[in-house]
């Protein structure tokens, strides 16, 4: 009997309370309908729009979402350290230094006996913080995670959190073949550029924001637009409406780990009248 395909589904950029909702009330019809089998997610700006909390890891753990992985902002709330530190289905870039609050990856157990998948969170450099290569990151935990599991797990996601498509698309090409896919967070604006590259890794530069598009990238429109008007410090506060749910739906081959298909999710679509 021929083995499952794995469904594997990334939930894009998390931002406040709109996009928790969105998460709970369509994430269970998402993975009915495309058979999903498990279930990653961006959550750094769950909380309010900026940050993390154990109520929003909560939330979006018991809407069904498997792993939480994180960015730039997965610090900006000091209560959430101690979950850090100690709840291993939420993730934070690995690639930060060494003594750094939480951890950088994690192997899980699948459903109904297809092994195990290894999610890595790394971010990127260019135009943010000069934190350790991601690229040379990828490769010694690529090597921990052979060691650790005897070359047993197929199945290895990345989620890469990057402000530069230059960088993210390198990325994509350096672990070509040797993981099953690398999916872009950070701008909050989904790329139409999901493929599968030559060797079987599946590609996307941005999974997109699950939150408010009435806003500028989740944030007030008034508020963000006064910060550029005036370059001067403003504060960040989410917006609320056109709340939409964006992701990528991968199928993984269950011998090779490779993607065999890769689909984007926005809904509902953004309004675009007729030609």
């Amino acid at each position: 009997m021929a083995q499952k395909t794995l469904k594997v589904m990334f939930i894009g950029d998390v931002v406040g309370t709109p996009g928790l909702k969105m998460v709970d009330l369509w994430l269970k019809n998402f993975i009915k309908k495309y058979s999903v089998d498990f279930v990653v997610c961006n959550g750094e700006n769950a909380h309010h729009g900026k940050g993390m909390s154990l109520e929003a890891l909560n939330q979006l753990i018991g809407a069904g979402v498997n792993v939480v992985t994180g960015g730039n902002h997965t610090w900006s709330n000091f209560n959430f350290f101690d979950t850090l530190k100690s709840n291993s289905q939420v993730l934070r870039p690995l690639n930060y230094p060494k003594g750094t609050y939480g951890r950088g990856y994690g192997i899980y157990k699948l459903p109904a006996g297809m092994g195990d998948i290894a999610v890595i969170n790394l971010q990127g450099r260019t135009f943010m913080y000069p934190i350790d290569c991601p690229f040379r990151t990828a490769d010694w935990v690529l090597k921990q995670i052979k060691e650790q599991t005897k070359e047993q797990v197929r199945f290895i996601f990345v989620d890469f959190h990057a402000e530069a498509t230059a960088e993210k698309i390198a990325l994509g090409w350096y672990l070509d073949g040797r993981v099953s896919a690398v999916l872009g967070t950070h701008t909050h604006i989904q790329t139409a550029d999901e493929r599968i590259l030559p060797k079987g890794t599946g590609y996307c530069s941005d999974a997109g924001m699950t939150g408010p598009h009435q806003s500028v990238i989740g944030m007030q429109i008034k508020s963000a637009t006064d910060r550029m008007l005036f370059q001067t410090p403003h504060k960040y506060e989410c917006a609320e409406d056109d709340v939409h749910f964006s992701g990528i739906v991968l199928s993984l081959d269950p011998s090779s780990g490779k993607t065999v298909g890769i689909q984007r999710i926005f809904y509902p679509e953004f309004e675009r009248g007729e030609l």
